[in-house]
């Protein structure tokens, strides 16, 4: 255990309870209000919440982030991006300019999370199961995603490998979202917080967490009704060349 690593979460802890109170007490009925500018209210604070907490990460915790990509965060934008910790939803949103984007979650983080569940409901985003097969569910996703004025963010992972690298992409509900309409995908991948993937995994050394996001793209999704599969395996192909290519590079976690 790392007392600065320790000192860095219990400043983060009153942070998101904090935050939690103002998104509930202010943000949530100012953006009823303001309904003409939900979408300017409810963007600046998606980015000043995902900004404070990487600059905690950074200053008191001694986490080093590489200049993040700018990503257009328009309608019809697409990000998928890999999953290797908790830092994976601040970064993607630190890095895209633009409206708000949709953020894929599952059911789980729409209950009993302090922040993070108020903000799924409020920002309503797409909450689904990872093994969800049912018609009706996927047919919501679908039709979120054909009507969708925000850019979508999914993990086609859908869970963390142990190693960092790109594990095998859960098809159903991405193929549902291509099938909604014509995309244009970027690919983000980041590196170097693997081994810091659960909340637990936090009280370890954050000094020496060493982070770098890189985007690629855009891609045009191949037309609805036609099979998806080809171009799924392409993103997956390209997200897997990314990331090795990180790892090659000098200063990386593999290289170093």
């Amino acid at each position: 255990m790392d007392l600065r690593s320790v000192g860095t979460l219990a400043l983060l802890a009153p942070v998101f309870l904090g935050s939690d109170l103002i998104q509930r007490i202010l943000i949530a009925p100012a953006s009823k209000l303001l309904a003409g500018r939900r979408d300017l209210v409810l963007t600046r604070w998606q980015r000043l919440l995902a900004r404070v907490v990487l600059f905690i990460l950074r200053h008191p915790g001694g986490v080093r982030v590489a200049a993040l990509p700018r990503i257009p965060a328009e309608p019809g934008v697409l990000v998928l991006m890999n999953h290797q910790s908790l830092l994976d939803i601040p970064l993607v949103i630190a890095s895209m300019h633009g409206v708000y984007p949709l953020i894929v979650a599952r059911t789980r983080y729409g209950r009993g999370i302090p922040l993070v569940s108020h903000m799924a409901r409020l920002y309503r985003y797409p909450l689904v199961e990872p093994r969800a097969t049912l018609r009706g569910e996927l047919e919501r996703l679908r039709r979120e995603g054909a009507s969708s004025s925000h850019p979508i963010v999914l993990f086609p992972e859908g869970t963390r490998t142990r190693t960092g690298r790109i594990g095998r992409f859960k098809t159903l509900g991405l193929t549902t979202i291509l099938a909604a309409r014509r995309w244009r995908v970027y690919v983000v991948v980041a590196d170097g917080v693997w081994r810091w993937a659960r909340f637990n995994d936090f009280l370890k050394k954050l000094s020496m967490i060493r982070v770098r996001v890189e985007c690629g793209g855009p891609f045009e999704s191949p037309p609805p009704g036609s099979d998806p599969l080809l171009f799924v395996a392409q993103m997956r192909s390209v997200m897997t060349d990314m990331l090795a290519e990180l790892r090659r590079e000098p200063g990386s976690e593999a290289a170093g």
